[in-house]
């Protein structure tokens, strides 16, 4: 059985510089894992329409 994902939560204001500089950035990770999240949600809904 897969691990149930989080939802991530946003980065807070001041967790980013601002700068463009940082690779990654905290919103990089944070879109990054947000995908993951969203994605397993889609499977999940799937599996469950398709038992109905």
């Amino acid at each position: 059985m897969t691990e149930l994902l989080e939802k991530p939560t946003q980065p807070g204001n001041g967790e980013c510089c601002e700068s463009g500089a940082c690779n990654p950035c905290v919103w990089d990770h944070y879109y990054a894992e947000l995908q993951k999240w969203r994605i397993q949600q889609s499977e999940i809904k799937a599996k469950e329409q398709g038992q109905e």
